[in-house]
């Protein structure tokens, strides 16, 4: 058995605890996540089963967010769970919000939270934070694809944005330096991830509700997850792609990476060189 699940993580538990309470539940070591939700976070969280463990190198990384920013104060964290650090009595408005939105749209530079699993050293940037140690966060290029604001409370001070972004962005992030430019501080209330490549919400599966009998019937096939053409395999080239060999075929662009498939299973990811297929993952 392998594939992908799409779950719907909770608050209040890591991503690291969903896996381990699936590989409990399914009864599988070979279990792995393709992207770190924080804990007071909730929403998508794809799951890559057996196998599909290898195919994460493969998987579309852009995701998309809802989140609330409460405005007037900042946080060790840059969201609710953190300490209050500094507060504000000013009151902004939503044309200056959305004013100020358009700096965060398109390719921008952002500074990671300190309290977050990014390694200086071999070291996450948490431990140095709960040790109460200095160290230098790097400033890392993200894209802001889209950034809309779908609602503003003027009288809390709260705005919810929709974000679809690129790998490695902060939302947390983005509330606490949002808070900076409106000169009134911020930070993040509420986040749902309501999209991560090709898993989206709609089609996910809450934790609680996954198990030992059911599990099969929720997986998804790396072929529907995959964003590559499929290359059809007979009885004699399905055997030698499961030897790791290169195949002779056309039809293929240079360095063009292809889903392989016998019967309708996933058998290698493959890599077009010279007019034949390398194998990059046997899987059959």
């Amino acid at each position: 058995m392998f594939g992908f699940l799409n779950v719907y993580k909770p608050t209040g538990i890591t991503s690291h605890d969903v896996v381990s309470r699936l590989r409990k539940v399914i009864g599988m070591k070979q279990i792995g996540h393709t992207g770190t939700l924080d804990p007071f976070a909730e929403g998508v969280l794809p799951i890559c089963v057996g196998k599909a463990t290898r195919l994460i190198e493969y998987l579309d990384d852009d995701k998309a967010y809802e989140g609330i920013i409460q405005f007037g104060k900042s946080s060790t964290t840059y969201d609710k769970d953190g300490e209050i650090l500094e507060t504000s009595g000013k009151l902004i408005t939503e044309n200056e919000l959305i004013s100020a939105l358009n700096d965060f749209r398109g390719e921008i530079e952002q500074k990671p939270p300190i309290f977050s699993a990014i390694k200086i050293k071999g070291k996450k940037l948490y431990e140095y934070a709960r040790a109460g140690e200095t160290v230098e966060v790097p400033i890392r290029k993200i894209t802001i694809y889209k950034l809309e604001l779908l609602e503003f409370d003027y009288s809390k001070q709260q705005a919810k944005v929709y974000i679809e972004c690129s790998k490695g962005t902060y939302i947390r992030s983005i509330a606490n330096d949002l808070g900076k430019v409106l000169g009134c501080f911020g930070y993040l209330e509420k986040l749902i991830r309501v999209k991560a490549g090709k898993f989206v919400i709609d089609k996910s599966c809450p934790l609680e509700s996954i198990n030992t009998e059911n599990v099969g019937s929720l997986l998804f096939s790396p072929l529907e997850i995959l964003d590559f053409r499929k290359y059809q395999l007979d009885d004699n080239t399905v055997r030698a792609v499961k030897n790791g060999m290169r195949i002779k075929a056309n039809g293929f662009s240079e360095t063009e990476f292809a889903a392989l498939v016998y019967n309708s299973e996933l058998i290698s990811v493959a890599r077009f060189e010279k007019g034949a297929f390398v194998q990059k993952k046997v899987l059959g």
